[in-house]
């Protein structure tokens, strides 16, 4: 039976989507100048870089979460987003999406792969997510992924910025933005029904909040970092 004192689903999600409301990343400053078009092609470049770094950890945080859970029909579930991110032998994924932005924007894949120009505070801050999801019993480390919740509104902006304003990096190079729309709605629905589902008591539902404010905190930090 559930706990008395349990928030019921609609409050628990309107608290989720209040932290992405006051805390997501599309308010920093430095994504104000990127969509204001106010970023030099060198910070620009220096954005994608490091950002990579991000998108490259992206499969060993979804294993992690995967390795901590001992339900298989979550695991299939979560097991999509690596193949997403890491792609088949028939299909590029994400990661490889990526680097053809970087190349579109005139970086090399090396400088991308080698991690030449990723800072110091970017490195720390993708680390300490991925360690986040090592370590935290996986329905949090799930929750913690809900900054997808609002990236297709973010990724509208974006595209619409990039091709207003830096017009010298081709189409095709944002191909990755556009991938991204509908793979965030269809990802942010698995990741809240779960969610839902199994942070279901208080000190859960607390603990998912937090991991989602935590998530918010890392992607702030890396743009911190780049400023």
């Amino acid at each position: 039976m559930a706990h008395a004192s349990l928030w019921d689903a609609d409050t628990f999600v309107a608290q989720l989507r209040a932290v992405g409301v006051e805390r997501y990343h599309h308010k920093h400053p430095l994504h104000q100048d990127m969509h204001n078009g106010k970023l030099t092609q060198q910070q620009v470049r220096d954005w994608i870089a490091n950002r990579f770094y991000y998108q490259r950890n992206l499969p060993l945080k979804d294993a992690a979460i995967i390795a901590n859970c001992p339900l298989q029909e979550v695991r299939r579930t979560w097991l999509k987003r690596l193949l997403d991110q890491d792609g088949t032998r028939d299909q590029e994924g994400g990661i490889q999406s990526w680097i053809r932005l970087g190349e579109a924007a005139g970086l090399k894949r090396e400088e991308l792969l080698d991690d030449r120009h990723v800072v110091p505070g970017v490195r720390f801050a993708v680390d300490a997510y991925v360690n986040f999801a090592r370590s935290q019993p996986w329905p949090i480390a799930i929750a913690s992924s809900l900054s997808e919740l609002f990236v297709p509104d973010l990724m509208h902006e974006r595209i619409a910025a990039f091709e207003k304003h830096y017009t010298w990096i081709p189409g095709e190079g944002l191909e990755y933005f556009r991938s991204r729309i509908t793979q965030a709605h269809a990802d942010s629905d698995d990741a809240l029904h779960l969610t839902i589902q199994y942070c279901n008591t208080p000190q859960l539902q607390d603990e998912a909040v937090k991991a989602l404010s935590f998530k918010c905190d890392v992607l702030w930090a890396m743009l911190d970092a780049l400023s």
